[in-house]
Formats: structure tokens, sequence, C-alpha cells
């Protein structure tokens, strides 16, 4: 297995820094809920930092300072301790997090013409990371180096050093950032009110519930996000500060005017709720006003991954059995054959197929029905389909000519799609239809990109939010594909073999090896599942950290929603 990295997140510069406001928030799959009994999520970590030593020198509060960024309890009581009385109200943990380099910090004193009474600390980090003040994770831009600090500090009245000018916000390190903070998932809906979709936010595993519920009641969705999904949550509904845990359940009590929502609207609330919680260990969510219980229900979306691959073999195309045999996908199967596709998307009512022939030309097949071509442009990469029939497509050298259209004709040209982008090898829609995610070229550098898809009153997709670069490749990408509704998986060769890359959206990525003949993937019931095919036609399934070939004779491996 290979180390795991933070990627993730926005290509920008790294706007939310320590120098003026970088700090900390306070503020996956569609997920069933925990049943009773069952584990919770992970454990709330409470760090006890030291407090400041009499006689210390400047850099070690400094030094103290950072360390104390740890713990969060009490609203950085420690922390606040290495500050003067006069700063202490000032400073605000809150603004973000810079996340860097341990053993790459350098501290380099300055002293003025006064050391007796002020000094300045000037510190150096390498960032990898930033989140910012709502929780939002993001990589270190490619190019991007070193971060300086600057720390003031001035002798008290009892002769100790204490900061009286800081960067607003936290630094943690690598390994300290993952066991303070964890990945908590905002639930919203697409437009339909089909599915639900996960925004990714990074909080303090200290009182998280909290966190979560105010994130998604009071914040908007991510930036990138916002235009592609919706919230039963009216204007005129706010939430307590804090969330109260009884037995397992999260009791929200409500403000403003919940009760005059409709029935259906109370039910969605609860979902999002209770789903959102269900990523902080929470296995149920009461909702109340005015200390009245709100009565409303959960309703999940049903969703069927398929238990086998979906596959091209010589004996026909469905669900790979054994010994290239198919269980037929009916009303496809025959047409699909016939086609003899080198890629195929498969729609999430299996009742269309997006096909990309041996000609270059892409087109669809519906059940029963004959390949009707869409798009006949040279250089198309393999067709991704929605599951409102829309088939996109786009020619590798050329990623801004992205193109939605149905069977029946519908949409065209989707603005906006991956400015800046000299190359794109894979593109994907995500089940719910509300995120495309590709591998993309951008500074010569192949990386993991995602944006919002903008739908207009119909359903036809409009444009594409900014992409944002959610990680970076070992090296050129092969395949890309979901594994889950908050993970995406890549195949890249980098030099040394094949890499599978697993990319959570909006947080930390794990790359792992590969078999040597891997080309293609796709996912599964859970990301343990995932499936990969090698350019001789087998089959593999992991198996811990290793890969296991459980069938052969594959032409095609296809992509399900």
């Amino acid at each position: 297995m290979k180390r795991r990295f933070a990627f993730a997140a926005v290509v920008a510069a790294l706007a939310v820094t320590l120098t003026a406001c970088a700090g900390l928030p306070t503020n996956g799959p569609v997920l069933q809920g925990l049943p009773a009994g069952a584990a919770a999520g992970p454990p709330a970590v409470s760090f006890l930092p030291d407090r400041p030593q009499p006689g210390a020198t400047p850099q070690q509060i400094v030094e103290g300072f950072i360390r104390a960024g740890q713990g969060s309890s009490a609203g950085w009581q420690t922390a606040r301790l290495f500050l003067a009385p006069s700063f202490r109200d000032a400073w605000k943990p809150t603004a973000g997090v810079t996340v860097d380099v341990f053993k790459e910090r350098s501290y380099a004193p300055d002293k003025t013409d006064a050391p007796d009474k002020t000094d300045t600390i000037d510190l150096t980090v390498t960032p990898v990371a930033n989140v910012d003040e709502n929780g939002t994770y993001s990589v270190t831009p490619v190019g991007a180096t070193t971060l300086p600090l600057s720390f003031s500090l001035a002798r008290q009245r009892d002769g100790e050093w204490r900061i009286t000018k800081a960067p607003n916000g936290i630094i943690l390190d690598e390994s300290a950032f993952e066991s303070v903070f964890h990945p908590y998932s905002l639930m919203y809906y697409d437009p339909t009110w089909t599915y639900l979709v996960p925004d990714v936010r990074w909080f303090p595993t200290t009182n998280a519930a909290s966190r979560i519920v105010q994130a998604l009641i009071r914040q908007k969705p991510s930036v990138w996000l916002a235009g592609s999904v919706v919230t039963a949550f009216p204007d005129n509904v706010g939430v307590q500060p804090s969330v109260t845990n009884s037995a397992g359940t999260a009791q929200v009590e409500l403000t403003g005017s919940p009760l005059s929502a409709e029935q259906t609207t109370l039910d969605r609330m609860l979902t999002q709720l209770t789903q959102s919680l269900a990523t902080a260990g929470f296995s149920d969510v009461r909702m109340s006003f005015g200390s009245t219980p709100i009565n409303a229900s959960v309703i999940l979306p049903t969703t069927t991954p398929p238990a086998q691959p979906v596959v091209l073999t010589a004996k026909g195309f469905g669900f790979y059995q054994s010994d290239a045999a198919v269980d037929p996908l009916p009303g496809l199967d025959a047409a699909v054959t016939q086609q003899q596709p080198n890629a195929i998307a498969l729609a999430p009512d299996r009742q269309s197929a997006a096909l990309r022939i041996p000609s270059g030309t892409v087109g669809v097949v519906l059940a029963g029905r004959a390949f009707a071509s869409l798009d006949t442009r040279t250089g198309l990469i393999a067709p991704t389909i929605d599951a409102r029939g829309f088939v996109w497509t786009v020619p590798g050298g050329d990623p801004t000519a992205v193109r939605a259209v149905s069977a029946g004709g519908k949409g065209g040209a989707v603005a906006g799609a991956w400015p800046g982008v000299s190359r794109i090898s894979s593109m994907q829609v995500s089940a719910d239809g509300t995120r495309l995610a590709a591998i993309v070229v951008t500074g010569g550098q192949p990386a993991l990109a995602v944006a919002g898809v903008v739908r207009d009153g119909s359903g036809v997709p409009v444009k594409l939010s900014d992409p944002v670069i959610v990680g970076t490749l070992p090296g050129d990408g092969l395949d890309l594909a979901w594994l889950d509704d908050s993970t995406v998986g890549a195949l890249a060769h980098d030099g040394d073999g094949i890499t599978l890359v697993e990319q959570q959206v909006g947080g930390t990525a794990m790359q792992l090896d590969a078999p040597a003949t891997a080309v293609s993937l796709s996912g599964a019931s859970t990301i343990a599942a995932v499936r990969l095919r090698g350019d001789d036609g087998a089959i593999y399934v992991r198996r811990g950290s290793n890969w296991q070939q459980v069938g052969t004779g594959v032409q095609v491996l296809a992509h399900v929603q």
C-alpha cells in the first residue's frame, strides 16, 4: 500500500492563509444511519496541550502556542494563555487551518532594539493544505512553496513573554490534523429531490454535531456545488447553537418558523439532518421547536448497485458470471454487442447505455432500440451518461468543448467546461447527476477535477461551475470512476507501475498499487469492491491490500452509475 497523501479541493491561490485569516473552522456515500448498538463514528479526540512554562523564551512561547492549537476545548483556552491579556479576545482561532509539514518548520528570531521588552519571531511553514472558516479543505496550489508568518511578543508585568500579535487561525502538521479534525458530509438534495448529495467539510471532532448542524442550516453549500444542489431548510428556519446527545440520538432545537413548513419539507429536513449527523456517529435525530417534538420521517433514496461487474465479452453484454459468460441485460445486449464498442457507460436505470464505437463516434442505445449516433467529432474520450439520459462527450484535446445530449436530441454545448485545462482523458458524471469528475492536465500536472452540473428548469445541463482540483495524480491518468457518492477513483501510470488513487472530493486521498496491466476501473457497492480490468481482459477485485483475479475474457468493463 502506498502512503496516504493530503490532496483536495480548490485551484486558487492560498487565499485564506494564516497571514490574514487562515485558521480553524468551528463551525460519503448516502448513509443509511447507524443501527442501534452499532459503533459510532470517530471518537472525539480532546488534546490537553501544555500551558506556558515559567521563564520560557519568545521562541518557546511561539512553539507552545502552535502546539496548543491542537486543543480546541473551551475556545482554545490553553492556546490563549500564550497571548497577552490585551490580545486574547482579538485572536480568532476559527478563521481557518494551515496544514503543514512539521519537519520543515523554520523559526528565525528577529531581535529588536529593545530585546528585553519586545521581540518578533518569524516562522516559515510549508503548507500542504488549507481549511477555511467553513470547513472546506483545499490543497496548496501547484507551485506554492513556503509561507512566512510573524509573531510579536512583549514582556508582561510578571516578566514572562506573551504574544501580542499573531495570525488568525491555527497551524497543524499533517499527522496532528487528522487526529484533531475529521471529514463530515453535509447532505443536500439534487434539484429533483431524489438523491442526497454530500458536501464534505472538516471540523474538530470535539462537538462535531453542533458544527455540522450549524453549517447545514446556517451556511450555504460549497461555492462550486451551490448551483447544483438544494436544501429543504427554508430561510425562516434557524437552529440553536448546540446539539445535545441522548443515548446516540441527536436532539436538534430549531428556531424561526419551522412549523409553517409542509410535511414533505419537514421530512426532507429531518432526512438531511439524519444523514449528515450519521457521519458523526449518530443513529437517530429528533427535531424540536420550543422543546416540543416535530413530527417528521426520514425518507431515504434507494440505490441498487450491481453485485457483479457489467461487461462486454465475446459471449455478450451483461453481468459477468465466469469464463467470460454473461447474464445478458435485457433490451441492450444485442444492440451493444452488434456495435462492438470500446467504451460503455450504463445508465442508472439500466435501460440505456452510451457507447463509443470503433470509428470514434459516440452514441446511445435505448432498451429494445438500435444504436443512435450523437457525436461524430474526432478524438472523443469515453462517454458518460447521467440518470436523465444525457450522454456527455468531449474531445481529449479540447476540454472546453463538452456536450450533453439526450437520445431525443435535447441539450448541446455545456458552458464553462474545464477552463485552463490543456487535456482531458476521462470524465464521469456522479449518479445523482450533480457533479462531473475528470482527469485533466493543468499546468503540466495530471490532476483530478470536479465541477457542479447546473441544469435548466427541464433538467438539461447548461453549464458547469468553476472547477476545483481535488487532487493530483502521480502520473498520466488512464481512467476514472465514482467509487461512491463522495469518492473518485483514478488509475494512473507513474513510471514504476499502475497506481489506483482513491480521492475524497473535498478531502484526502489514498494511493494503492494496482495490477501492472490495469487500464480501466468501475465503481461498486463499496470502495473495497472496486473492479479493475487489465489490458489482457482480466478482471480484478481488491482483497485487503492485494488484488485477486476473478475473471478473464472481458473486452470492455462498463462504467455503471
